[in-house]
């Protein structure tokens, strides 16, 4: 550990390590196998790389995509590692060299396809070479219950058996229990040392709305981010066709990414938007796993996300390094209903269905959650936490009332159908709705049918979907098609605890539901108030704050930021690896005059420094002095 410290300030130019580094490493040190669940940006990959840097042998890295691998071998060349990616998009002629330069024991380490893993000939080849560490990125891909499961991630352990005497090392920022336990019985002979750290991204501003012009919405949200990179994503290729035309139309730079576009205009496309600043990504999901572009500072989504656990691993890439990103997700009850549709017409199995049901229901209850965004996202992952202040309902942009009685009118609807029933359907029985499944049921004779005409069916909806949020109401763990009602909700359910709900900004019923601030709603104001404001969230690094940049700081900003994307076209790489946005501000408030003083920043290194220190140092000297 003292030579990986060494190393960690030598190489990476940091004076310690993220929290969760440290356990792990020390455990990785130890020769334990590991499966590491970090948040993105907390550094999972040095939890492999340091180790390949201070330990003798070749470090195998399993990533699955080509752009990551080429993104991260850059990074590490940058900082003087030996490092190589093997794969097709190199030639022939540079395989042939990588292989052979394998044999020669040059690199530390070397990242692999999973297609190309599997094949005979790779495992003899990095079994030659010294491979003693196995390190799986973005390992969730090799789960069947993980939200973006690749069949190839399957042959990974039968490929590290015929390599052998490995040491496992798997990584991931997304993975609930069922998903660690796939992860660990697929990959491990054993189990591993698991280590699961906060899901939280405190940087991150969480904000939902019904879809209204979603165009419009989108427009209002980069408006907000000039010159600033961003991703949108829709449920469709015909949906990202048409926005990115039509935000390309008004002037925005906005390029659209999905499978049915021919590979090479992906590739370049994906290069243009990790090179530059200012370009909007419009996509389908096929765009995003493991980008390691820091400085994305927004993220939308046009359509509701496919899961809790999709919407979580794409907004994470958002505000990488630190600095202070936006979401935010549009969603309709057609999304919902569409999404629905899509899991139950599926081929899956039934406890696959089941499984993708009730993620879906997590993702819409934080779609409609009555209380701070993230509390509801980490309860999602098993987290607690308090008010966040940096989400929409925290912001107190949404209209609170008073929502006993109508929770009181759901939870009698739940009992009398037996739970067996979901949001629509309830929703029909309580406005007098008398659908061909409320009569098939005899559920239009029940004392519930029609006692809920103050609300529309999709405000009802709404409602049950909060009462989930808040845990009031819980699919039964034995039975997940059931619904049961918690010990919290009883109370409510009996008027021995009130109870806050928001209504929807532009839905009228709120309106005739005489909203009012009730005593409750006054302590939630009250405690919300008491959170620090958004503005306070602007880490540059792990525990300290950033200060506002003065006008002349932001200008010195400004032209190291011009400085770096010239430097990165001229070497072709992506600007975010020559310098972090988070170390250009701090240069901006430091104003480091020599290349000691520039070392003491954190991410600089040696290695960065000898390469560019030089230039930048220049820019700061013919900015002008602070004042």
């Amino acid at each position: 550990m003292n030579e990986a410290r060494e190393a960690l300030e030598r190489v990476f130019g940091f004076a310690s390590f993220r929290p969760g580094q440290e356990e792990i490493l020390e455990a990785v040190f130890a020769g334990e196998n590991i499966l590491a669940v970090m948040p993105t940006g907390s550094g999972k990959s040095l939890c492999y790389q340091l180790p390949a840097i201070v330990r003798k042998g070749l470090t195998i890295v399993v990533s699955p995509l080509i752009a990551l691998m080429r993104d991260q071998v850059q990074q590490l060349q940058v900082r003087g590692i030996a490092a190589a990616a093997l794969n097709s998009s190199n030639s022939g002629e540079d395989n042939a060299a990588i292989e052979a330069g394998l044999r020669r024991n040059c690199y530390r380490l070397v990242y692999v396809a999973p297609e190309r893993l599997v094949r005979p000939d790779t495992p003899a080849l990095l079994s030659e070479a010294g491979a003693n560490v196995f390190a799986i990125d973005e390992a969730h891909c090799v789960s069947q219950w993980g939200h973006d499961f690749r069949p190839e991630y399957l042959g990974l352990a039968q490929a590290a058996q015929a390599i052998g005497n490995l040491q496992l090392i798997a990584v991931t920022a997304t993975a609930d229990a069922p998903t660690r336990a796939d992860i660990a019985g697929k990959l491990f002979s054993a189990q591993p040392r698991v280590f699961v750290r906060s899901f939280d991204r405190p940087n991150i501003h969480l904000a939902m709305r019904r879809k209204a012009n979603a165009t419009r919405q989108i427009e209002t949200m980069i408006a907000r981010h000039k010159r600033q990179s961003g991703i949108v994503y829709c449920g469709s290729r015909k949906g990202v066709e048409k926005l990115a035309e039509t935000l390309s139309g008004k002037g925005i730079p906005a390029l659209a990414y999905h499978a049915g576009i021919e590979a090479g205009l992906r590739s370049v496309r994906q290069d243009e938007f990790l090179r530059n600043d200012g370009t909007v990504i419009v996509a389908t999901i096929a765009f995003g796993m493991g980008i390691d572009k820091p400085n994305v500072r927004f993220v939308c989504h046009a359509d509701l996300p496919q899961s809790i656990e999709a919407y979580y691993q794409e907004i994470g890439r958002a505000g990488r390094d630190g600095l202070p990103a936006d979401t935010l997700t549009l969603f309709s009850d057609s999304d919902i209903r569409l999404r629905e549709r899509q899991i139950s017409d599926s081929v899956a199995p039934q406890d696959r269905k089941r499984i993708e049901k009730r993620k879906l229901n997590a993702l819409i209850a934080l779609c409609e959650s009555p209380r701070c965004r993230r509390q509801t996202l980490l309860a999602a992952f098993g987290e607690a936490s308090k008010p966040c202040g940096n989400c929409d309902i925290c912001d107190g942009k949404w209209p609170l009332f008073s929502g006993a009685i109508p929770a009181q009118k759901i939870m009698s609807a739940i009992r009398r159908t037996s739970g067996r029933f979901f949001p629509g359907h309830l929703a029909n029985l309580l406005v007098g709705q008398a659908s061909d499944a409320i009569r098939r049921h005899g559920h239009d004779l029940l004392p519930t049918f029609g006692v809920g005409k103050e609300f529309n069916p999709a405000e009802w909806r709404s409602i049950f979907y909060q009462l989930h949020a808040a845990d009031l109401i819980a699919q039964d763990p034995e039975d997940r098609d059931r619904w049961i009602i918690t010990g919290t909700g009883r109370a409510v359910l009996s008027g021995e605890a009130p109870l806050t709900l928001r209504g929807d900004i532009t839905l009228s019923s709120v309106r005739k539901a005489a909203v009012r601030q009730s005593l409750d709603e006054i302590e939630v104001a009250q405690a919300r108030d008491s959170v620090l404001p958004r503005e306070a969230f602007a880490p540059v690094k792990p525990g300290i704050l950033a200060p506002p940049l003065t006008a002349r700081q932001n200008s010195l900003f400004v032209a190291l930021k011009a400085k770096r994307l010239e430097i990165a076209r001229k070497q072709k790489l992506a600007a975010f690896v020559v310098f972090h946005d988070s170390v250009l501000v701090e240069m901006a408030l430091v104003r480091p005059k020599t290349g000691e003083e520039l070392l003491l920043i954190p991410g600089v290194g040696p290695a960065k420094a000898a390469r560019f220190g030089a230039i930048f140092l220049a820019v700061i000297a013919n900015h002008g002095d602070d004042s």
